[in-house]
């Protein structure tokens, strides 16, 4: 299978609204794992939202465009080394601390630098 084909995980979408965490999309390692988040964000569109697979070859995309994803654990376990393999300077991280709200997430956005 190419790289850009594999599934990294999930994400939630309503209409053209995605579920994010400030202004990146939150992509779960699971489905079961999406409804959990969708549940505790309580969200006003939940029960209308729908749970779609995502690619790595549409993150990258998504992250040449501008957008920024936040990860769970399971998720960024299969993105950062394929991320890795494309010149992405990423690695493990530490998701051992769930933060205030039972959830923990790593950000990923591509920033232009000035030339």
């Amino acid at each position: 299978m190419r790289r850009s084909r594999t599934v990294i995980g999930w994400f939630a979408v309503a209409g053209l609204n995605a579920l994010c965490d400030g202004d990146a999309c939150v992509i779960a390692g699971s489905q079961e794992t999406m409804r959990t988040i969708i549940a505790r964000r309580a969200t006003r569109g939940a029960p209308s939202m729908t749970i779609k697979k995502t690619t790595f070859g549409e993150i990258m995309t998504g992250l040449r465009l501008g957008a920024a994803y936040c990860f769970d654990q399971e998720a960024y376990n299969r993105f950062f080394p394929l991320a890795q393999r494309d010149g992405l300077n990423l690695g493990p991280q530490d998701f051992s601390d769930p933060g205030p709200h039972g959830l923990h997430f790593f950000r990923v956005q591509w920033l232009a630098t000035a030339r």
